[in-house]
């Protein structure tokens, strides 16, 4: 009979293992049996299990399962925060959280089968066999569900598995391809130079790992805080549910509810910070070429410029302006005397911005690749030995901005441009970008102490360039305001940083897209941002051209930006017709600035986005998903622009509902919600006024350093059916400095009642003296007046009403009427009478 082998019985095993060898090669035999076991466990979903046992602390509940630790923190009343590991939860540290927990009540109740969590938002049930999360509003109504797999493990990758609602949509997670509606999508978060990306490309430059989901009549937000590589599916190649993933680290995310999309937005922005005010010269028109060269080239645009009475506020100079691209260098000829140059564009009223890559390029005698080896500010292979990457200035090192020693050093190494007269910094290739696109993940980074590879630093990296830039350029200026703009970020950037989409491609389909995705990212938390106008790769069209350029009139920013190797794009190299229309656009901006710059005040207090989704206020109004309608979008409150691609003549409009009507922009023609056909004419892009809407604007000038005829035109749209009052909070400071943080500004709440016809000003908060000295209030839809007339300090005067048959905004046709009158910081309300 043949006979088993001893060593599969224990016992039998134990008799002959007498001695030390035989007992270690038990130990080795066992150590390989569970280590095979594990391998195998792996590469299988491992859910996070039963609940075992669970106490509740301060801030929330910590849970201990079969496979592993939960940690529910109620950070605010509409914020719950979950951390989910197999083992041990990491140092908490986040580069995109910038407030702490607030201190919030809530209470906890332990059931059978189940604890409740409450805040004054939030219902949130955890099941105890199996832990599932299911998250409710105050009333019990479901907002969002774990699937039945839970939260859960493969090998290093972690997902949550979310189940699919009906009807339940997906907007946000930042500069993304693909409809309003990312249901039915997949998308990957991992910062990629995607030259000349389309309608397909995915990952892009930036990760924004957060999304809103709307439901019937509902809505929640979850930001997926891990900056390794993050997969989002919104029910893609399956229809049962929706999951995040990341290749590594913990499962840490907040669960946000409000009362809508703006107060989700609000609360999100207020956990990751929002924008500081830039500088004023940054909201005018900028002009960009990768490159203008020598400095001669670049004066003689600015001359063009002021000659033809098209307003620029800024140049831009790409990579050709540096000593054989060594950042922090200029070229030895061509441009030989910067400070005259900058010295003669600065009298012209223009500012300049310098491109700045994160490489320095390795060579003796190259001050700051000499300086960042002494100061050991360099990422590094697990060995010590500094990354090298070829970039433009050939094999080159790349600073640790994770380190904060590197984002001192990198600070300092501006002090040259700033004192040569820089105020605009551009940081590009920063996802970080190599030739060959691919960082080897073994590079290692500092990540505040923590040290960790590429696969988690990566994401990072280009936000802690922006973050680098921004604190030592701001330390420099003497208290004035830098502007920096960044190609990559993650969550948070946007403390920092102004944004573009990056290297898109001169067609339709891509300005479209790009609208999209500045949509995108203002959901996402990032205010200041936009794209290449006409743009960047190939060439546009007549016609592309002209329509890009107003579409980018009502952006956050306005850069137009083209290929070393394509025409002229200045917006006379397309001949007659299409430079008179971009000088009316041009000129239209700088007439908004009150208004967006006023937009741009109210950002940084609430976090709401100056380009905004008409999913902000209309989420639950199925046609704004429809891809004809999907690109309009509002230009703060109360103006609605509809893109439309450059060949039409005619487009369809959808004009939400509100409680009154839509006025025409450029004719004051009344339309009620719903679907409208207007002209799409290039000189006529569709752009539609509410009712009730105040627009404060100003006289043509030529750069935001003219002051103009210093009237404030302020534009009131009569909205007749509605009870309501209309506020707009008007803003001003010096728009140069940081003066407005120590009170050095001019606030004043305007409100206008519908039914009383009265437009109220309200007393004004700050110390700074108005730019204007009268106010010259513009009345739109407003029929059968008699007379007007304000009570100011107690006391009527007249208001000199009168008919006034061209306004500031140079595109209303139609006959208004105003009231003119002395501005003053005291309280005044204007009364409008009709016969």
């Amino acid at each position: 009979m043949k006979k088993t082998p001893k060593f599969y019985y224990l016992s039998n095993f134990l008799q002959v293992a007498n001695n030390k060898a035989a007992a270690i090669g038990l130990a080795i035999i066992f150590t390989i049996i569970a280590m095979n076991t594990s391998l195998a466990q792996s590469k299988r979903h491992q859910a996070i299990g039963n609940l075992t046992t669970f106490k509740q602390t301060e801030t929330g509940l910590l849970l201990e399962t079969e496979q592993g630790q939960m940690q529910i923190t109620v950070y605010a009343a509409d914020i719950i925060r979950i951390r989910a590991v197999q083992t041990k939860f990491d140092t908490d540290f986040s580069y995109a959280v910038s407030n702490p927990p607030q201190k919030t009540k809530f209470e906890v109740t332990d059931e059978t089968e189940k604890l409740t969590l409450r805040t004054d938002f939030i219902r949130l049930e955890v099941s105890k066999k199996p832990v599932r999360l299911k998250f409710m509003d105050k009333d019990g109504e479901v907002l969002n569900e774990d699937e039945s797999y839970g939260t859960g493990w493969i090998g290093e990758q972690v997902t949550t598995y979310k189940k699919l609602q009906r009807y339940e949509r997906f907007i946000g997670l930042g500069a993304k391809i693909g409809n309003l509606d990312k249901r039915g999508e997949s998308y990957v978060n991992w910062n990629t130079d995607a030259f000349m990306y389309n309608s397909q490309t995915d990952p892009l430059y930036s990760s924004f790992p957060f999304f809103i989901g709307v439901l019937q009549k509902n809505e929640y937000g979850i930001f997926f805080d891990n900056t390794h590589k993050t997969t989002f599916n919104f029910g893609a190649s399956n229809n049962s549910f929706a999951s995040f993933s990341a290749e590594s680290g913990e499962m840490n995310y907040y669960f946000i509810h409000n009362q809508s999309v703006r107060k989700i937005i609000e609360s999100y922005t207020n956990l990751t910070g929002r924008m500081t005010l830039p500088p004023l010269w940054s909201l005018g028109f900028q002009q960009c070429r990768y490159s203008y060269f020598p400095d001669k080239e670049v004066l003689s645009i600015a001359k063009n410029f002021r000659e033809r009475k098209i307003p620029i506020d800024v140049l831009y100079l790409d990579i050709h302006y540096m000593d054989n691209y060594k950042v922090f260098t200029w070229h030895p000829t061509g441009f030989a005397k910067p400070q005259e140059m900058l010295t003669e564009l600065k009298n012209m009223g223009i500012n300049v911005v310098v491109i700045i890559d994160p490489g320095i390029k390795e060579e003796k005698g190259y001050k700051a690749y000499e300086d960042g080896l002494k100061e050991d500010v360099f990422l590094k292979y697990p060995d010590g030995k500094p990354y090298t990457g070829a970039v433009w200035a050939g094999w080159s090192h790349f600073p640790d901005f994770t380190k904060p020693k590197t984002r001192t050093w990198w600070g300092k190494q501006f002090s040259g441009y700033v004192h040569d007269g820089i105020t605009g910094f551009w940081n590009d290739m920063n996802e970080p970008s190599t030739w060959g696109q691919r960082m080897p993940d073994l590079v290692e980074f500092d990540y505040e102490g923590q040290p960790t590879s590429h696969r988690q630093g990566r994401n990072v990296f280009g936000m802690q360039m922006a973050r680098s830039t921004y604190e030592g350029t701001r330390k420099l200026m003497n208290g004035k305001r830098p502007f920096i703009l960044t190609r990559a970020g993650y969550s948070g950037v946007q403390r920092y940083s102004a944004m573009w989409t990056g290297d898109d491609t001169a067609t339709d389909e891509n300005m479209l897209l790009n609208v999209r995705m500045v949509n995108g990212l203002g959901l996402s938390g990032m205010q200041f941002v936009s794209y290449d106008i006409g743009g960047f790769i190939n060439e546009p069209t007549k016609a592309l051209f002209a329509r890009w350029l107003t579409v980018g009139t009502f952006s956050p920013f306005m850069r137009v930006h083209t290929m070393y190797d394509n025409k002229s794009q200045e917006p006379w190299s397309f001949g007659e017709s299409i430079t008179n229309i971009s000088r009316k656009f041009i000129q239209l901006r700088y007439n908004l600035l009150p208004y967006i710059y006023s937009n741009f005040y109210a950002a940084t207090q609430t976090g709401l986005p100056i380009q905004r989704s008409m999913a902000i206020d209309y989420a639950h109004d199925i046609t704004i998903y429809e891809t004809r309608f999907q690109n309009q979008y509002f230009f703060g409150d109360h103006l609605l622009i509809a893109p439309c691609e450059s060949t039409q003549k005619f487009a369809k409009v959808y004009l939400p509902d509100t409680k009154d009507a839509w006025y025409h922009f450029y004719n004051d023609k009344r339309y009620a919600k719903g679907e409208v056909i207007v002209d799409a004419d290039l000189a006529q892009l569709p752009i539609f006024v509410k009712a009730g809407a105040i627009l404060p604007t100003q006289s043509d000038i030529q750069s935001t350093k003219e002051v103009g005829d210093k009237t404030l035109y302020l534009h009131v749209y009569a909205a007749e059916n509605s009870q309501d009052s209309t506020e707009f909070v008007y803003y001003e400071d010096d728009g140069n400095t940081y003066g407005h943080e120590k009170g050095e500004f001019y606030k004043r709440k305007i409100t206008y009642r519908h039914k009383e016809k009265e437009i109220v000003f309200g007393k004004v908060e700050g110390t700074f003296v108005s730019k204007f000295e009268k106010v010259e209030v513009v009345l739109h839809g407003f029929y059968n007046l008699n007379s007007a007339f304000c009570i100011q300090n107690g006391k009527d005067f007249d208001a000199n009403l009168r008919k006034f048959n061209k306004t500031t905004l140079q595109m209303v046709e139609s006959y208004v009427q105003t009231a003119n009158f002395e501005l003053t910081n005291t309280p005044v309300v204007l009364y409008v009478r009709e016969k």
